[in-house]
């Protein structure tokens, strides 16, 4: 499963080969986003496949042993809730929460742009936010949030993420020129030697990823809007949940 700040998104997952088993379900995120009214989407959504194991979830802010400890383009009532019990109280499996990102970067470095990858590997999702996964060497460093990271005098979501382009009908190159401003200021704090762009947005990754002029190498995720799912999925069933 795959909590966002617009949609809520689940399949089964075929983990030999990180794919998709049939069609994904998607609903639209409620609103407002409380814990309770996302619980029961998520419950329908689980029940649509009868699935009744593990259930990896992806949460849009920083988690710690299932608690909520930000929440971000979601209602802030979810920080400080037990997500994991919250959860398991309305759905048959036990149930493995992380953040959404550190998810579609599990899942880009097993099966994807980032497969054998070694060195420093950062992974950001455009969507709703800016979510942002980093990788040493393939291990995980769980819940940077460098979505949020100055920009110009403001979060950098704010100016460069995908909801910010369709809201201000930007146009590729125009919104090109924003993301690049905030790779630039990403970039003087991590020298990273690959750069993994995902969300919805990367399925046009060819309208902008060829405009960027920074000095890492940009490359769009191979498993594109569908690597949380991927993610969550193998970190509930490997345990890869820091």
């Amino acid at each position: 499963m795959d909590i966002g700040g617009s949609g809520i998104k689940g399949c089964l997952v075929d983990l030999a080969g990180g794919e998709l088993i049939g069609n994904r379900v998607r609903v639209d995120t409620p609103q407002p986003s409380t814990p309770d009214a996302v619980y029961d989407v998520v419950r329908r959504v689980v029940g649509e496949f009868g699935w009744s194991g593990p259930i990896g979830v992806t949460f849009p802010g920083v988690m710690k042993d299932g608690v909520a400890h930000t929440a971000a383009n979601v209602d802030k009532s979810w920080i400080g809730t037990d997500v994991d019990a919250g959860l398991e109280a309305v759905v048959p499996g036990p149930v493995h929460t992380l953040n959404d990102a550190d998810a579609a970067g599990l899942a880009e470095m097993r099966y994807g742009a980032g497969k054998d990858r070694g060195g420093v590997v950062l992974m950001l999702t455009f969507g709703t936010g800016i979510g942002s996964a980093v990788f040493v060497d393939g291990t995980l460093v769980p819940n940077t949030e460098f979505g949020h990271i100055q920009v110009d005098g403001e979060d950098g979501e704010r100016r460069a993420s995908a909801a910010v382009r369709e809201r201000e009908d930007l146009s590729y190159p125009e919104w090109a020129a924003r993301v690049d401003r905030y790779l630039d200021v990403l970039e003087r704090g991590l020298w990273v030697d690959l750069i993994i762009v995902g969300g919805g947005v990367s399925k046009k990754a060819h309208k902008w990823v060829p405009l960027l002029s920074t000095r890492t190498a940009v490359v769009p995720a191979l498993l594109q809007n569908d690597a949380g799912i991927v993610g969550a999925a193998l970190a509930a069933h490997e345990n890869l949940i820091p």
